[in-house]
């Protein structure tokens, strides 16, 4: 975000003291216009209605996404929040979502991991996840969604129910 907000990267003289002062300013707004993308809720009601066990896995640190998810009641039913600082590695590795498959008690060959950027696809396929590329969201990166290389894509939060095997 600093990058192309301010035009700076780790390695700028002036990188790290700009990275404190947006995080300060984050922390003190983070609230204000946090809200779930049209039909997310409805997404995490049916899986939870179907007992499905979900999680968060994000890059954003812990000290954000903790209060952020706790502030919010669709994540109540999460049976993991993952941070980008909750293990040595943030995406694109594979190391966080393996924590998450192992927290939620799942192999990760069973999982099903969605992503807005392509970082969350390479994770999810070198986690051995089936990856969905979602075209809503942060869609980052510049590149087609397509091009990501997820094993699907979908349009909206509700077309994940689509894709979900039940038994």
């Amino acid at each position: 975000m600093l990058r192309v907000a301010l035009e700076t990267a780790p390695g700028d003289p002036d990188y790290e003291i700009l990275k404190a002062e947006f995080l300060t300013l984050y922390e003190s707004c983070m609230f204000e216009r946090t809200r779930p993308f049209a039909e997310a809720v409805e997404l995490v009601e049916a899986l939870t209605k179907r007992g499905m066990r979900w999680g968060v896995v994000t890059n954003k640190a812990e000290r954000f996404a903790k209060p952020i998810t706790e502030a919010m009641a669709m994540f109540a039913g999460a049976g993991v929040i993952v941070g980008g600082d909750t293990t040595p590695f943030s995406k694109p590795h594979p190391e966080p979502l393996l924590e998450a498959a192992q927290r939620l008690a799942l192999p990760p060959g069973q999982c099903m991991y969605v992503g807005d950027d392509e970082r969350d696809i390479v994770a999810g396929r070198a986690a051995g996840m089936h990856t969905v590329a979602a075209s809503y969201g942060y869609v980052g990166g510049g590149a087609a969604v397509s091009a990501w290389g997820a094993h699907a894509e979908v349009n909206n939060p509700l077309e994940l129910l689509k894709l979900i095997a039940l038994p």
